[in-house]
């Protein structure tokens, strides 16, 4: 009997003070320095963790409207001129914000894209604020799990690694040894992950059908992820598991 499925379930949006310092540099100067921002966690289109800044902890005076519309969910987007350079709709203001969010109004934030750089206390920070409400647990386990595709098994161990995310899937991560290497290929496909690092991924050849990106590794993750170094996961939407004889049913989230 398949496991019950498992569907995603998107928290609620919350503004919540942060102990950290915050600064977002640009340009060679920095444009926002703040040890009273606030952490906007809030997960959608365009709607991913960060954090925003009172308007006197940011240089608003290298800031202006942008001059096309933009897409940015409760803000007004600005361009960024810094260092005779103009980094366009790299701020965003909130403005007209609703009750639940109120606290944010007037306060400022930047863009996650990589055209300016983020910082908590003296580290850099990737990709979006990580929410502290979210934990990333691996855990070394003896559970026997099997990865099948079209019927082929094309990993399966007894000593994989079981990382639980809050809010995700439990993910399985395999030794190296314990994976099928002949039906998975490299993608040029890289992902970057606040919690974990940058991953690689590799597609599977199964019976001549081609299984874009179904697993991926972090070789080098954040020194607060150790365990999964170098391992090799898939995704549950994408592939069968099986854990301890017991087929899971294809969990239904964002990647499915």
């Amino acid at each position: 009997m398949d496991a019950a499925p498992f569907n995603m379930a998107v928290p609620a949006a919350k503004v919540a003070p942060s102990p950290r310092w915050v600064r977002v540099r640009a340009g060679g100067e920095w444009v926002a320095d703040s040890r009273q921002a606030l952490l906007l966690a809030w997960y959608g289109p365009r709607m991913l963790p960060t954090y925003c800044f009172p308007a006197v902890d940011v240089r608003t005076d290298l800031l202006r409207p942008s001059a096309t519309a933009g897409e940015a969910p409760l803000a007004i987007e600005h361009d960024l001129t810094v260092g005779g350079q103009v980094v366009e709709r790299a701020a965003t203001l909130f403005a007209d914000v609703p009750a639940p969010l109120a606290a944010i109004e007037g306060h400022w934030s930047f863009t996650w894209d990589g055209r300016v750089t983020w910082f908590e206390e003296a580290m850099e920070i990737h990709v979006h604020a990580r929410d502290p409400s979210k934990r990333v647990d691996a855990v070394p386990s003896e559970r026997h799990v099997r990865v099948e595709l079209g019927g082929q098994v094309i990993a399966e161990s007894s000593r994989p690694v079981a990382l639980f995310e809050t809010t995700l899937p439990t993910r399985w991560y395999f030794p190296v040894t314990d994976v099928d290497w002949e039906v998975l290929e490299p993608s040029t496909t890289v992902s970057r992950c606040p919690y974990k690092g940058s991953a690689r991924y590799w597609s599977a050849q199964v019976a001549g059908q081609t299984h874009a990106d179904v697993a991926w590794s972090y070789e080098t993750p954040v020194p607060e992820c150790p365990r999964i170094a170098g391992l090799v996961s898939f995704f549950n939407e994408r592939v069968d598991l099986v854990i301890d004889g017991v087929a899971e049913a294809r969990p239904r989230t964002p990647w499915s």
